[in-house]
């Protein structure tokens, strides 16, 4: 989900418009994209009320990765059809992780990746200078790679990490079957396959196969929990249990033994049972969303909604308008209407051209085609006018 909005819109910069921004969108009663923020009152009123059905309140804490913790890795476990899991403080260090075994287990310091995937865009080149290793693509294509790419492809690697879906390209996802070719090249060339599950909840619907059998694909498969979920923070690394125990080890190493991560697990074992019943709705009212908003926007040049249908209920909107002057808009449309469309916006491709990225959750099921249509039509007219 994404409630943070751009720092750089009107009336300046900085905590004050972060707070205005977070009352705007609180107080809305109408949300299209996300969640509606919560105070740290609310949060915790929601984690109370949440964990009651989730776990036995009753118990101890958890501690060093017990208890609550354990239970949510075995929850976790069952859920992938893995032997094991354990449970990360971050995504980013369970990444880390399974690289490393999978690249000392081979002898490579060489992985497969994606120029687009979280471990290249979001975290700091730490596959290189915390690990050592080397980052190969087999495609700079914006999805994942073919499996004729893969075969053709001249460089060894220890893994290959393939991201479900491909967020930066638009939440992409391949076919069931171009997945299940592209897995059978990996082993074929003796290397590991690792899945960037951080949204893998929410593909089952697009790959047409449950979890258990896409997580099968893979010698291990990480899951984020705060992600579609709705965690306060948190992720998981699922696979074979001697890999899961090494796993261990190497949480302990990187810093990620925690004293105790009770609330992060009780909120993660909350959002499993929340959220997972409902991923196929969402997924199905994004496709309704997407379409209604490339109607709403078809007069405005250089309007695009990315991938149409969406393959999951995440997609992209990119409009011809400024960063500044998108999010100046969705502000006074939240504050004046009680209505929020969209979260932030990115300036990205050429000068003035701007891409927002929309979640589809339980606020915007009760959106019609029309009601999208209506509430883009107010978002229009706050916009600056151009000579299209």
């Amino acid at each position: 989900m994404y409630p943070n909005w751009s720092e750089s819109t009107e009336g300046g910069h900085g905590p004050g418009l972060q707070e205005r921004r977070f009352a705007a969108r609180r107080g809305c009663e109408r949300l299209l994209s996300g969640t509606r923020p919560r105070s740290l009152r609310e949060q915790l009123a929601a984690l109370a009320a949440d964990a009651e059905s989730a776990y036995d309140l009753d118990r101890r804490p958890d501690m060093y990765g017990d208890g609550v913790v354990r239970a949510l890795e075995r929850k976790v476990a069952g859920l992938l059809g893995t032997e094991d899991a354990a449970f990360f403080p971050t995504g980013t260090m369970a990444q880390q992780v399974a690289l490393r075994i999978h690249a000392e287990a081979a002898g490579l310091r060489t992985v497969a990746t994606h120029p687009l995937a979280h471990t290249e865009q979001h975290e700091r080149h730490a596959l290189t200078v915390l690990s050592g290793l080397r980052s190969v693509w087999p495609t700079d294509a914006p999805r994942l790679p073919t499996a004729a790419e893969l075969r053709a492809f001249d460089e060894p690697y220890a893994a290959l990490v393939l991201e479900l879906p491909l967020r930066e390209a638009g939440f992409v996802l391949p076919t069931w079957p171009e997945l299940a070719e592209a897995a059978g090249v990996v082993r074929e060339h003796g290397a590991a396959l690792h899945l960037d599950g951080a949204r893998i909840w929410e593909s089952v619907v697009h790959l047409g196969r449950p979890l258990p059998e896409i997580a099968g694909l893979a010698d291990s498969v990480y899951v984020s929990f705060y992600k579609t979920l709705g965690g306060i923070s948190g992720a998981a690394l699922a696979g074979e249990g001697r890999f899961v125990r090494t796993a261990k080890a190497w949480r302990h190493r990187y810093g990620g033994q925690l004293f105790q991560q009770w609330p992060a697990a009780l909120a993660a074992l909350a959002g499993l049972d929340r959220e997972l019943p409902r991923l196929t709705e969402y997924v199905t009212h994004a496709r309704t969303v997407a379409s209604a908003l490339a109607e709403a926007f078809a007069t405005v040049p250089g309007a695009l909604v990315h991938p149409a249908p969406p393959h999951t209920h995440q997609f992209q909107l990119w409009l011809p308008y400024t960063v500044e002057e998108l999010d100046a808009a969705g502000l006074r449309l939240a504050e004046e209407t009680g209505t929020a469309l969209f979260g932030s916006w990115r300036a990205q491709g050429p000068p003035g051209l701007s891409m927002t990225e929309l979640t589809v959750a339980a606020d915007a099921l009760e959106w019609t085609e029309k009601d999208v249509a209506e509430a883009v039509d107010g978002f229009l007219a706050l916009l600056p006018r151009k000579p299209f």
